[in-house]
Formats: structure tokens, C-alpha cells, sequence
């Protein structure tokens, strides 16, 4: 049997997604990065998946979009370790977070990022999006007090979609100062092995960072 192919960016966010699952499970896979700036690269992407919004796995004739997707197909097909626990009301919990990292975290700091991209620029969307995250982090210093990690049941989906939502998320609207409870969250999940790996994955591409890279990035 083929080894399943990644179509990806090695910085983009929602791709880390993937990237951290796959090596969590140790699952050999092949890679094919995506350049939607190549007209051909982008080509070829979107007839895969029209969208044209990667990550995008492809295992077996399945074409499989969206992180979130992604390892919810990889905890059925290679369950070991699992990522999203069997017990429904656990499961609920993992996906809940996966959901708020997502969509109060991640989204809001893409906000500000596109922003900088755009004329005329929108100093409300920004300052949404700032306040967004501000939200978020008050939310998460409260969770995070007493736990190690984002749900009861360890590891799981909702730290793989922290990883990558908080690395730029501090880079656009620092939190690491003012949480301490969510920086030492974030400083455990950088120190584990697979988030290690995809960072360092990433660091060829910093420079495509629009804001910049802050000075005391790691």
C-alpha cells in the first residue's frame, strides 16, 4: 500500500494541524508543498480540491480537506496514540477546544495578518480581532491554571490546533507576558517532540511573515 501524500505549506497554520498528527502516530507519508503563488503548483492543487485551502491529505483514492478532518480520519484509520478519546463526552470536550483554538485564536490573529495585505487598511477589523484574542487568552489563563494540558484526557486534537494558533498568535498579539498560565502551556506543548519538529520544519519561511518576525522569537 502507498504511503498517503500531504499537500501542504510547512507555515501555514492549519497545516501544522496535519503535520503534528502525522508525527504523533509516527505515520510515514510523502509531501507535496504547495506554492499557490506557481500558477502551475496552484493549478494542479485546485483540481484536487477546488477550494484551493490546504492542508489536503490523500490516502488510499481518499481525498481528505480540512485539519480538523485530517485527524479525525487518521485517529480511525492508525487510532494508536489517540488523539480524540473513545468516550463521547471526552471526545465532545477535545472537540470543543479544537473548535475555540480555531475559531478564537486562529482566526482572529489571520485577521490581522490579512490586513496587512490589504488597501485601504481597517483599524476595526484589526482592533476586533485584537480583542478577540485578548478574550481568548483571559478564557485560556483561566483553564489552563491547574491542568497540563487542554483537555482531561492529555494530549489530544484541541493541543494539535493550540500549537500552531498560539505560535503566531503571540507574534501578532503577545501573550506571554500578561498570561502566565497560558505561556507555560505554550512552552510545554513547544518542548514536545512533534511541534518541535514542525516549528523547525518551518523556520525557512519566516521571512514570508508580512508583520515581521518579532525579535525574541524563538
Amino acid at each position: 500500500m502507498s504511503a498517503p501524500v500531504l499537500h501542504y505549506h510547512p507555515f501555514a497554520a492549519f497545516c501544522w494541524k496535519a503535520l503534528i498528527a502525522l508525527y504523533e502516530k509516527d505515520v510515514a507519508f510523502d509531501r507535496v508543498l504547495v506554492d499557490l503563488g506557481d500558477s502551475a503548483s496552484a493549478e494542479a492543487f485546485r483540481a484536487l480540491w477546488p477550494h484551493g485551502k490546504f492542508p489536503v491529505l490523500v490516502d488510499a483514492g481518499e481525498v481528505i480537506p480540512e485539519s480538523t478532518i485530517i485527524v479525525e480520519y487518521l485517529d480511525l484509520k492508525r487510532p494508536e496514540p489517540r488523539l480524540i478519546p473513545a468516550d463521547p463526552a471526552a471526545a465532545l470536550d477535545v472537540r470543543f477546544w479544537d473548535r475555540f483554538f480555531d475559531a478564537y485564536v486562529a482566526v482572529p490573529m489571520q485577521e490581522i495578518v490579512a490586513d496587512s495585505f490589504t488597501e485601504p487598511k481597517s483599524p476595526p477589523r484589526v482592533a476586533a480581532a485584537r480583542a478577540t484574542l485578548r478574550t481568548s487568552y483571559d478564557i485560556l489563563e483561566k483553564r489552563l491554571a491547574s491542568r497540563e494540558w487542554a483537555c482531561v484526557v492529555g494530549f489530544s486534537l484541541a493541543d494539535i490546533a493550540a500549537a500552531p494558533a498560539l505560535f503566531y498568535a503571540d507574534w501578532v498579539e503577545p501573550f506571554h507576558r500578561t498570561h502566565p498560565a497560558l505561556n507555560d502551556y505554550y512552552r510545554r506543548l513547544r518542548a514536545r517532540p512533534s511541534i518541535i519538529r514542525t516549528v523547525d520544519e518551518a523556520r525557512p519561511y519566516r521571512h514570508f511573515f508580512p508583520l515581521g518576525v518579532p525579535d525574541w522569537a524563538d
